[in-house]
C-alpha cells in the first residue's frame, strides 16, 4: 500500500437513543457485538491497517468510554471531550483538528461494522485517495446487500467516481458506511459550534471534490437491538454471502 493515514477520528459522541433499551446505561460505542464493544471492533480494524493514532470524541456517558479506551496502545488514543456541548459530526471533527494534524485522516463512526470479501476495504479506500483531486473520499456500501438498511440510499457515483447526492424521492444505489478519508482543507471556513458533515460534503460535491469507493463485502447498519442481532448472526457465519 503506497499511502495510509497516520490518524483516525472516531465519532463516539452520539446519543444512541434507539439502542438504549439494550444498552442498559451504556453509551452505544460500548454495546457489545459478539462479546466485544462496538468501538473495539473499530479500533482493532484501524490498528490492523497501521493507523497509529485515533482521536475519539465523547459526550454521552463520556467517562465510561474514556475509561474503556485508556489501556489501548494500538492505536494510541487521544480524547476530544464534548461532554459539555454536543457538536454533531462536523463540529466534532472541527473541534478535534488540533489533534488530527495537517495531513489527511480517516473519519470512522464508532458503530460501523462490515465483513471484507477478499481484501481490506480500508486498504482499498487508502489506495484510492488522491489528495490533488479530492477533499474527501467516502466508503459507500450497496443498498441492496447492506444488513439492517432499508432506506432509499444516500448517493450515486458518476463514471469518474464523483459522488452525487440523492434528490427528492428517488432511490440511489449506495449508502454511506460512516467511513471516509478527509483532508483538513475540507473544514476551511466551516462554522463554529455544532454542524453536520453534510454541510461540508455538499460544498465538496458542488466543487467536484467528493469521491466514493464501493465496499466489497457486507456492511451492517447497527441502528437498534434487532439489527445488532442480525449483524451477530452474519459475523458468526464468517462470510459476507
Amino acid at each position: 500500500m503506497s499511502w495510509r493515514p497516520e490518524t483516525a477520528m472516531v465519532l463516539a459522541a452520539g446519543l444512541g437513543q434507539r439502542m438504549r433499551p439494550l444498552a442498559n446505561g451504556l453509551p452505544k460505542p460500548l454495546v457489545r457485538l459478539r462479546g466485544r464493544p462496538l468501538i473495539d471492533h473499530v479500533l482493532d480494524r484501524i490498528g490492523e491497517v497501521g493507523v497509529a493514532r485515533a482521536v475519539i470524541n465523547v459526550h454521552y456517558c463520556a467517562e465510561q468510554i474514556v475509561s474503556h479506551v485508556a489501556p489501548r496502545r494500538r492505536p494510541v488514543i487521544t480524547v476530544s471531550d464534548e461532554s459539555a456541548f454536543l457538536l454533531d459530526t462536523g463540529g466534532g471533527v472541527r473541534a478535534a483538528l488540533p489533534y488530527l494534524g495537517a495531513a489527511p485522516f480517516v473519519i470512522h463512526n464508532s458503530d460501523s461494522v462490515w465483513i471484507d470479501r477478499d481484501n481490506s476495504n480500508l486498504h482499498r479506500l487508502f489506495a484510492a485517495w488522491d489528495g490533488l483531486r479530492m477533499d474527501s473520499l467516502m466508503l459507500l456500501a450497496p443498498t441492496a446487500t447492506s444488513i439492517g438498511y432499508a432506506g432509499a440510499g444516500d448517493f450515486s457515483l458518476d463514471t469518474g467516481g464523483r459522488i452525487e447526492r440523492r434528490i427528492g424521492d428517488s432511490r440511489v444505489p449506495f449508502v454511506f458506511t460512516g467511513v471516509s478519508v478527509a483532508h483538513p482543507r475540507l473544514f476551511a471556513d466551516s462554522p463554529e459550534g455544532a454542524f453536520s458533515l453534510n454541510l461540508l460534503w455538499d460544498r465538496a460535491i458542488a466543487a467536484g471534490r467528493l469521491f466514493g469507493v464501493v465496499l466489497d463485502g457486507a456492511w451492517m447498519h447497527i441502528g437498534d437491538p434487532a439489527t445488532l442481532g442480525e449483524a451477530e448472526r452474519l459475523l458468526d457465519r464468517g462470510t459476507y454471502a
